[in-house]
């Protein structure tokens, strides 16, 4: 909107920088242009005033399918004036030279015709699909229509109005039709869901009884592993009899060959010492031999008195232990003759 100063005589617009002002008086134009400022007389003055900024404009368009659903299709159309100089001829954009403000309702009137023309094509397309049809092809059919319609509309060209972008959000069933027709999915979804819950339930289930077979096989392992380690310990106990048998073995064949070595040598010992003795009595009796030879070779000489002294002595030395003895004066007498007779030849 223009910011118009009142003074007395003469009034002063400055225009926004993106509004078109158009200064008419006496049916001639003065001045027009974007962002102006000026003076004017406000009983001579026709003044319009056209946005040349990009608008935006939003509707919902609502359309019947060939199977009389029905649809609603959110639409947001950007558009500006590109010529501003025929939207001035063809709608009314003059403002009161007092407070700068519109006299009418231009921007509503295009919104209206920016509408309509969306609509149309919107009708057109929908009425010949059917409702499955309509929402599995989505906006993008929606659009492309709107798009070349509101393109070649020939009252848009007249007034000088461009269309920079269409876009169509969705298109939409009314509630109560598409909670229905959600429902199948929801059902979907909550049957794969259950299906998704009954799996994970099963595979617990599987895996429990997975973890079940592991312990029992670990169990099992463990059993034949004991098993194994009784059977070993039995085999190294075994192993270690036989051990201390052949220890006990060879320590015996060892004292069995000492014993022999030392009975060996005691034999030897006691043959050896045998032996000597044997040679100690062989000279013994050979000297005994040679002391009686010689002995003899002694008395073979004596006389009878003499060898009967001697044998005398020796009996006397055989002979036990006399405690009393008598001699009679015959046994003396015959005595002492004897050791007093001389041999003959004396």
């Amino acid at each position: 909107m223009a910011d118009i100063t009142r003074t007395l005589f003469l009034h002063h617009l400055r225009s926004g920088p993106t509004s078109w002002v158009r200064h008419s008086a006496g049916g001639k134009v003065r001045r027009e242009g974007v962002g102006l400022s000026f003076r004017f007389r406000p009983r001579t003055a026709v003044l319009s005033e056209v946005p040349s900024d990009d608008r935006e404009l939003a509707l919902v368009c609502h359309a019947r399918t060939i199977d009389h659903a029905e649809l609603s299709v959110p639409v947001g159309i950007t558009h500006r004036i590109a010529e501003p100089g025929l939207a001035a001829q063809r709608l009314d954009f003059g403002i009161d030279p007092r407070t700068g403000r519109w006299r009418g309702s231009p921007l509503d009137a295009l919104a209206t015709l920016l509408g309509e023309l969306a609509q149309q094509p919107v009708l057109a397309l929908l009425a010949g699909t059917t409702l499955q049809a309509a929402l599995a092809a989505g906006p993008d059919p929606v659009q492309a229509a709107i798009t070349a319609r509101l393109d070649g509309a020939e009252r848009l060209a007249e007034l000088g109005v461009a269309v920079v972008g269409v876009r169509v959000l969705a298109v939409r069933a009314a509630p109560d039709l598409e909670r229905a027709l959600q429902t199948p999915t929801r059902e979907a979804a909550q049957a794969d869901a259950d299906r998704s819950t009954y799996q994970r339930r099963a595979d617990a289930v599987e895996r429990e009884r997975a973890i079940a077979e592991n312990e029992l096989q670990s169990k099992i392992e463990l059993a034949r592993r004991e098993e194994q380690l009784v059977e070993q310990h039995g085999v190294n106990a075994r192993r270690r009899a036989e051990l201390d048998a052949a220890a006990a073995l060879v320590a015996a064949e060892a004292e069995a060959g000492r014993a022999g070595l030392a009975a060996t040598a005691e034999a030897d010992r006691t043959r050896v010492l045998a032996v000597a003795n044997a040679e100690r009595v062989r000279s013994m009796g050979l000297a005994q031999a040679a002391g009686e030879e010689a002995r003899l070779a002694a008395l073979r000489d004596l006389p009878p008195a003499a060898l009967g002294a001697v044998a005398l002595r020796e009996l006397a030395g055989k002979l036990p232990s006399i405690g009393q003895l008598t001699i009679t004066p015959d046994v003396l007498t015959g005595l002492v003759t004897q050791l007093t007779a001389r041999p003959e030849g004396s």
